[in-house]
């Protein structure tokens, strides 16, 4: 007896950027439970040129895209600063949303986007990949089963391979769009446990004339949780040798790693020492785990599996990116639960 396949869950994706087209490629072509069914981009042109290859419609009106009575699904990989906006606008329409983080700029934002989806009766799933990267999802099992003991310090960094142009960054980047990833890793390895204290450093090391621009290319954070556990997280825009992502987690019993820049086990040795393959880009070294959140969504969509990473989780990465922030400003160290700091 063969089982029925269930219908793949239509989608509208929205932005027509750089992971857009990743985004838009993998629903289309690399997960099996999904279709592309629409591609929308305030830039109609750059909509067309993402959907047509791809066998899905384009247009450059969002609301149609949402309106649309096939799409069951929106995918929002548009500019962080609409993510809150959109979420509140697709779950209006009845939408399953998935949205690429940051999933907004404020935590007001975050709480309208996340109260916009519980009243519409519609999942939400956030987009932080790394917990969908084998090795991270490995090393998290084994602290959830306790086989660190208690956690005491906690290790996550992020270094991007370069600055194609370093005027183009939008103040505050580092913490919003970079470490909040490293953020959800160590709240997630860390779970049942609270921030409740942030201190962050942050400089432009990688390109300093353009500091008083806003540019913050390197930082770290240190965060305090409540079960004593101190944590770090560290960010650079300037890995010569690839995109680098890797955590680390020590407790009373032990020890957990995850993460290499390497894209291969491959190691060449000659003379000149030893030598191995690295990733240059995010979709490079994540491809597999990009593919597999939108796998997982799909399964929160079709099968009514709970979303593996919700808006709250969202709200509380996003807390201490915004309480990093506030930590430079000031120049000490902040107290969740302090008044917010906006930043778009």
């Amino acid at each position: 007896m063969t089982t029925r396949r269930q219908r793949p869950v239509r989608f509208a994706l929205i932005g027509a950027g750089r992971i857009g087209t990743h985004h838009a490629t993998a629903l289309a072509r690399h997960v099996p439970d999904a279709e592309l069914v629409v591609v929308a981009d305030p830039f109609g042109d750059a909509a067309e040129r993402l959907a047509g290859p791809l066998g899905a419609d384009s247009t450059a009106d969002i609301d149609a895209a949402l309106g649309d009575e096939r799409v069951e699904a929106v995918a929002i990989t548009s500019t962080s600063t609409v993510h809150a906006d959109l979420v509140q606008r697709a779950a209006a329409a009845g939408k399953a949303v998935w949205c690429e983080k940051p999933m907004a700029m404020s935590l007001a934002e975050a709480d309208a986007a996340v109260a916009a989806c519980e009243q519409a009766g519609v999942p939400l799933q956030v987009g932080f990949n790394r917990r969908f990267s084998p090795d991270f999802a490995a090393a998290h099992e084994v602290v959830a089963a306790g086989g660190i003991g208690t956690p005491q310090l906690l290790r996550s960094l992020t270094r991007d391979p370069g600055l194609a142009n370093p005027g183009t960054v939008p103040p505050w980047t580092i913490f919003t769009q970079t470490l909040i990833h490293d953020f959800d890793m160590l709240l997630w390895f860390n779970t049942g446990s609270r921030p409740v204290e942030v201190h962050a450093y942050a400089d432009a090391l990688v390109a300093p004339d353009f500091k008083e621009a806003g540019l913050l290319d390197t930082a770290v954070v240190t965060i305090r949780f409540d079960n004593g556990a101190i944590a770090t997280a560290e960010a650079s825009f300037s890995a010569a040798y690839g995109y680098d992502v890797r955590g680390e987690f020590f407790g009373s019993a032990g020890m957990v790693t995850a993460g290499t820049p390497a894209h291969l086990s491959t190691t060449h040795w000659t003379t000149a020492g030893m030598a191995q393959p690295t990733s240059r880009q995010d979709t490079e070294l994540m491809r597999d785990s990009y593919r597999a959140e939108l796998e997982a969504f799909c399964r929160v969509v079709r099968a009514g599996e709970p979303s593996p990473v919700t808006g709250a989780d969202a709200r509380a990465a996003l807390e201490v990116a915004l309480s990093a922030v506030a930590s430079v400003e000031h120049g000490a160290p902040v107290r969740l639960g302090a008044p917010e700091v906006t930043h778009a």
